[in-house]
């Protein structure tokens, strides 16, 4: 059974991880605005959502009958090639649905599940403050305390961060831009670049007692099950940063459409990370 929301109403409600895709808009104002989108038509922007767990028939069923035409989900498993690519994009195609990831760059046709040649924007999601309430929360260390053991230098500012619930706003901007946003443009949402450190300074200065342990990859690897997955993806913070080697141009671009930038980890953690 379909869902009574349309695409219009249900962006509108998540205002949150989504990718702005097949934009042909006009709009006379500058402000970014969800009231000035326009009725629901062939040309309506889709709706990009994040998929978790396995892929199945069930799974993306559920998906399309909310009215989402974009999903944005992990790779397959490291190391992979551009074959296991184009096979995980034609497993959503065949379940009616664009597969886009933001995790692996240099392989935007691949990625995307299409060339960036007509009016396409995206909006790149950080990494969410918000993680640190509930899987990235401080832990007891192996050490002592509580914390974070890492598997990388807790020094390298290489982590793109911020609020989850502000990446509608780069959404809603790339909506309300139109034409003056070049197409195949990326915007990426970004509260600040955070190493460890800076993450472990930033609460203790808050009233928290953490710490931030690096160990090596093969102690972390065993930490919990997926564990060498993260430990990946974190190594490919420390080479590439987490928006890749593009990340200033994509974001000065969003900064430049949303007066007032985004929210810094101290402010927001200040708010939602008060000491116990």
């Amino acid at each position: 059974m379909r869902s009574g929301l349309n695409r219009r109403d249900l962006l509108k409600a998540i205002g949150v991880p989504a990718v702005a895709a097949s934009l042909p808009l006009r709009f006379a104002e500058t402000e970014p605005t969800f009231s000035r989108m326009p009725v629901e038509g062939k040309d309506t922007p889709k709706i990009c959502l994040g998929f978790s767990g396995p892929v199945g028939e069930s799974g993306m069923r559920r998906m399309k009958q909310i009215g989402v035409d974009y999903v944005l989900t992990g790779g397959p498993k490291i190391p992979w090639s551009e074959g296991d690519l184009r096979a995980r994009i034609e497993q959503f195609k065949l379940g009616g649905l664009t597969l886009c990831n933001m995790m692996i760059s240099g392989f935007d046709d691949v990625i995307w599940g299409r060339p960036v040649s007509r009016a396409t924007r995206f909006v790149q999601a950080p990494m969410y403050f918000q993680n640190f309430l509930g899987m990235m929360a401080p832990q007891p260390l192996p050490t002592g305390g509580r914390g974070w053991a890492v598997p990388m230098d807790p020094a390298l500012r290489v982590m793109h961060a911020g609020d989850v619930t502000e990446v509608g706003r780069a959404v809603a901007a790339a909506f309300s831009a139109g034409d003056q946003l070049p197409d195949g443009s990326y915007l990426a949402v970004c509260g600040g670049l955070y190493s460890w450190n800076d993450f472990v300074a930033t609460l203790n200065a808050l009233g928290h007692d953490l710490q931030v342990r690096q160990v090596p990859p093969e102690v972390y690897d065993g930490f919990y099950p997926g564990a060498h997955e993260m430990r990946e993806m974190f190594l490919y913070f420390t080479e590439h940063t987490y928006f890749g080697p593009e990340h200033e141009t994509r974001i000065a671009a969003a900064n430049a459409l949303v007066p007032g930038g985004f929210t810094g980890f101290a402010d927001w953690a200040r708010v939602n990370m008060k000491p116990s």
